[in-house]
């Protein structure tokens, strides 16, 4: 299980997050909701160890983190990872080559080919970004996100700028990723994907 404890958040004279408690547990989904400037993507990266809490506590299966901590720390990378938004896919790769350049070593291509086949990709696995469609450009980022076996994956936004049809898509795979025992974080503006997806939802409220 990860867990955010107490967890905190200011940047500068402005608090973002105060004092949030959250679980994110293997073969579920936890729904973060709220409006703009309410700190969910604060929150992502606090919880994923990218940023570091003013305080609280951050534990991921048997690490523990109190902070503020000034500690030099291993961050859970490749056991939690991030699909965000802006899906950073490198233009100059093609979208095999984008899934790739994530494995460092071994044996990835029994694998590869199981996920292309999985998130239905092969008409477009070899083709460039700007080729490709937003909702294919964001099976490409969920691809890179999985063959890291990742135990952990917060998404960030990922439904916001997809058609209905791609959506459902969305769904499906988060809730084939459940069953697979995968623990979700997973932001979202749209009341049905939380309905659909969420084992529990959370709803944050812009800090006065």
């Amino acid at each position: 299980m990860l867990q955010g404890i107490n967890i905190s958040k200011s940047y500068g004279n402005k608090q973002v997050l105060k004092m949030i408690t959250i679980k994110i547990e293997k073969g579920k989904a936890t729904v973060v909701m709220g409006p703009s400037g309410s700190g969910k993507t604060t929150l992502l990266r606090n919880l994923s160890l990218l940023d570091r809490p003013d305080s609280g506590k951050v534990v991921i299966d048997d690490q523990e983190l109190i902070f503020p901590n000034d500690n030099i720390f291993k961050k859970p990378y490749p056991k939690v990872t991030v699909v965000y938004q802006q899906l950073f896919l490198w233009p100059h790769l093609t979208n095999r080559e984008n899934i790739t350049l994530a494995v460092e070593s071994g044996d990835y291509k029994k694998q590869l080919n199981e996920l292309i086949s999985y998130l239905g990709m092969t008409k477009f696995i070899d083709n460039y970004p700007n080729q490709s469609s937003v909702g294919q450009k964001q099976r490409v980022a969920i691809a890179r996100a999985l063959i890291l076996n990742p135990e952990y994956i917060f998404f960030d936004e990922i439904t916001s700028a997809l058609d209905t049809k791609q959506i459902e898509t969305i769904i499906k795979i988060i809730n084939d990723l459940k069953n697979k025992n995968i623990g979700i974080f997973f932001i979202t503006h749209h009341n049905h994907v939380a309905k659909k997806i969420g084992d529990s939802v959370i709803h944050l409220k812009e800090t006065e």
